[in-house]
């Protein structure tokens, strides 16, 4: 007897969206099967045209936790991640205290996160000037790769590295970097200004333009892989494909609120909207998605980066002294679909772009697809639904987020991690590394 068959007539599988029964044994997909198979399971839930979705994978979440619990935790980050379709997170090395830069560094973050993952969780390590003797051994002890930033990262503890420090880096150990692609000499001292159009001038796309190609210099040099993180900048494109054609092995990503949010429509004061880098304007995210649906970007991802309300300075709307970072790890899957539909992409497009892809990218084959031998990570997903953003309801710890009283498309009615519900009752994620569960 299977544990759990979950029917729908949209079960989307690497091979399209059509009708499909997905049977679970010991959580793990055990077969995919015709919607109307006979079989014997110890629960069965049929969702009728609901969609089923794989769970999805978010590579680039900021839970804060141990250190600055305040802002965010793995409690309230995953339950805000199963809320919303997401069923692996991999945890970003700053902003926690101590920041993931040695082992000990790790096991200090790994006892913090301990029985309180709703969804599975991987860790980033990172890469700062002095810690290139430690990434091996942090490599070994399973994060999926590191982290380094090429200008202020916004916390002391997690300085940037120049060209010849992420060359070192690279250097000591054969692993994926991930790269905040700024240039620190492109950008410009943001004046006190509750003005989003002084903010967006302080940080222009040439600075991204110029930090993506040291990263490529960077990976050619060294035969490293390389991607770069919550590109913004549609200026950036041709450089990143050219080097692909070269054989450089860079990859990209980008982020649901570059795709949908426009800076011309950010009133004065909003810094729930800030970022780093910025949000541009709508002709800047047509660019984006174009790359996207010719998989030059091949993932999309929150970059949840949350904050204390008070690190947003609503009081003064001062965008030079608000905390960068946009809370959206229960809401990607909405957001995405709403602005995907639009421009005539399919449900299939959004899994791939938000589920596989990532798996793909930190080397989890048994994430992000309805397949046989794959984690029974499953979305109960109804695409037509309507709702309106209402933050206080979100389950991340603060209810800040630019999407507030935003109309959107698509809700998740279930989650299954593994095969079991995702009430928010049990912490039942596990830990991942770069070559196995732990």
């Amino acid at each position: 007897m299977a544990d759990l068959v979950v029917r729908s007539s949209r079960a989307v599988t690497p091979e399209g969206e059509r009708p499909a029964a997905v049977v679970v044994e010991n959580g793990k997909i055990a077969a995919v099967l015709p919607y109307d198979a006979e079989v014997t399971a110890a629960t069965e839930v049929d969702l009728g045209a609901t969609a089923l979705l794989p769970g999805l994978v978010d590579t680039h979440v900021h839970v804060n936790e141990p250190g600055r619990t305040e802002w965010e935790g793995f409690a309230t980050a995953t339950r805000a991640a199963a809320a919303g379709g997401v069923t692996t997170i991999i945890d970003m090395p700053l902003n926690s205290l101590p920041p993931t830069v040695n082992r000990d560094a790790l096991k200090v973050k790994q006892a913090a996160a301990a029985g309180q993952c709703h969804v599975d969780v991987g860790f980033w390590g990172g890469a700062i000037p002095g810690n290139a003797a430690d990434l091996p051994g942090l490599h070994a002890d399973g994060v999926f790769g590191f982290k380094a930033f090429l200008a202020d990262s916004g916390v002391p503890e997690f300085p940037p590295v120049d060209a010849g420090q992420l060359a070192a880096a690279m250097n000591a150990v054969d692993a994926l970097f991930v790269v905040h692609a700024e240039d620190p000499e492109r950008l410009r001292d943001a004046a006190s200004s509750a003005a989003y159009a002084d903010f967006l001038a302080s940080r222009p796309q040439d600075a991204e333009h110029a930090a993506v190609a040291t990263a490529v210099a960077g990976a050619r040099a060294a035969d490293r892989r390389v991607h770069i993180l919550h590109l913004s900048a549609a200026s950036a494109l041709p450089l990143i494909a050219r080097a692909r054609a070269e054989g450089v092995r860079v990859t990209a990503e980008t982020c649901p609120h570059y795709l949908t949010l426009d800076a011309a429509g950010i009133p004065d004061g909003a810094t729930e909207f800030k970022c780093c880098p910025p949000i541009r304007d709508a002709a800047n995210a047509d660019r984006l998605w174009e790359a996207l649906a010719d998989g030059l970007i091949t993932c999309v991802v929150s970059d949840h980066s949350p904050c204390t309300p008070h690190l947003k300075r609503r009081d003064t709307g001062d965008f030079a002294a608000a905390w960068g970072g946009i809370a959206s790890v229960q809401l990607g899957l909405p957001v995405i679909w709403t602005a995907a539909a639009g421009r005539g992409h399919t449900l299939a497009d959004v899994v791939k772009w938000m589920a596989r892809r990532p798996a793909d990218l930190v080397g989890l084959r048994n994430k992000g697809r309805i397949a046989s031998g794959a984690d029974a990570d499953l979305v109960a997903f109804e695409p037509d639904a309507e709702f309106v953003v209402d933050a206080s309801a979100l389950h991340h710890r603060h209810p800040v987020t630019p999407y507030a009283g935003k109309a959107l498309r698509g809700v998740v009615r279930t989650t299954w991690l593994r095969g079991r519900e995702v009430t928010g009752a049990v912490a039942g994620g596990m830990f991942l590394s770069n070559s196995k569960e732990t």
